[in-house]
């Protein structure tokens, strides 16, 4: 895993479009940035989404790469599958961690619960 690929988990997307330091310090570096599919619906449809949340997120997208699921990847499944058995997480986490697993990067997150998945970098923006 190279230490210039990162996937961000939605609260790092959400923190990023606000500004934070921590997360924009971070992909300073980067040679590639994506998200989930995951990420994208769980943005969307955040109930006080303003028209200005979308325009932003929506120029964002055009930046980075979104991965979707595919049943042509059955690695990907059996991954998801895999890291659900282990870690009893909740469904959308454990796709974002496999997704940033395939796709060789590390997982932007403050969630400290994805952090005991063993399989990846987690990098916290939080302190």
């Amino acid at each position: 895993m190279t230490g210039n690929r990162y996937l961000l988990d939605t609260n790092a997307v959400i923190a990023l479009l606000q500004g934070n330091q921590q997360v924009l310090q971070q992909l300073q570096s980067s040679d590639w940035i994506g998200i989930s599919i995951i990420s994208q619906l769980e943005f969307l449809s955040f109930s006080g989404l303003t028209e200005s949340d979308r325009q932003l997120f929506n120029q964002f997208l055009q930046q980075i790469e979104t991965l979707g699921l595919d049943p042509a990847q059955p690695d990907l499944i059996d991954l998801i599958i895999q890291l659900r058995q282990t870690y009893r997480l909740p469904l959308p986490d454990v796709i974002i961690a496999a997704t940033a697993i395939q796709a060789n990067a590390s997982l932007i997150t403050a969630d400290k619960q994805l952090k005991t998945i063993q399989e990846i970098t987690v990098v916290d923006f939080l302190p």
